[in-house]
């Protein structure tokens, strides 16, 4: 069953470790979690791109829980947030790595497009820009509602499906990846052990 909204009506460091083994759906392609990060909300998290508060760009963070808020950054890749807390607030939980767990061959050609080599498995997702490819997530998907309509409505383009979330046990936390500000705040999650979790990499300032 797909998750419905009252899932994400939560703090972002709350629905992120609940995110880990649930299975996103986009079309042909479904990607079991395997790692996420948590942003908070203006003011308080200055990593979080609602920081300052809200602007044409991140409009969608500030909506209802439940959609996607699709980004493009480094002028070269889409990474893919699921927006939390109520309409107004301005939170979210990055999606930075998963398992390809159906549509293999469509998501492998996405990953493939233009590369030299074929792509091994556990990088089809392994990654936020991977994730967003894998699952042909881009601007136009921006504010897309991965929630059902109804409860007992049918399923939309997109979805979050229970899965089959990992125990506490396995589940990891540490510093979020490549971020400058509140670089220390243990808000990365990821199931332990799973080979498809993308490495840690520290913040490097970017030279002009």
């Amino acid at each position: 069953m797909p998750l419905t909204r009252e899932f994400f009506d939560r703090p972002g460091h709350e629905v992120a470790p609940d995110l880990l083994g649930r299975v996103l759906v986009h079309g042909p392609v479904s990607v079991r979690i395997t790692e996420v990060e948590a942003y908070g909300v203006p003011g308080e998290d200055p990593a979080s791109h609602t920081y300052r508060g809200r602007t044409p760009r991140n409009a969608v963070m500030f909506g209802p829980p439940g959609h996607l808020y699709v980004y493009f950054t480094y002028g070269m890749h889409f990474c893919a947030n699921i927006v939390c807390l109520p309409e107004g607030v301005g939170s979210g939980v990055l999606l930075r790595a998963g398992e390809v767990v159906s549509g293999t061959e469509v998501a492998r050609t996405r990953r493939t497009a233009g590369a030299s080599r074929t792509v091994a498995a556990r990088d089809l997702a392994r990654g936020p820009a991977r994730l967003a490819v894998a699952l042909d997530f881009t601007r136009e998907h921006d504010g897309l509602d991965v929630c059902p309509p109804a409860p007992a409505g049918p399923p939309g383009p997109a979805g979050v499906l229970g899965g089959d979330p990992p125990g506490a046990e396995a589940i990891r936390s540490g510093p979020r990846t490549g971020v400058s500000s509140a670089r220390e705040t243990p808000w990365r999650f990821w199931i332990d052990g799973d080979p498809t979790v993308s490495p840690y990499r520290s913040h490097v300032p970017r030279r002009r």
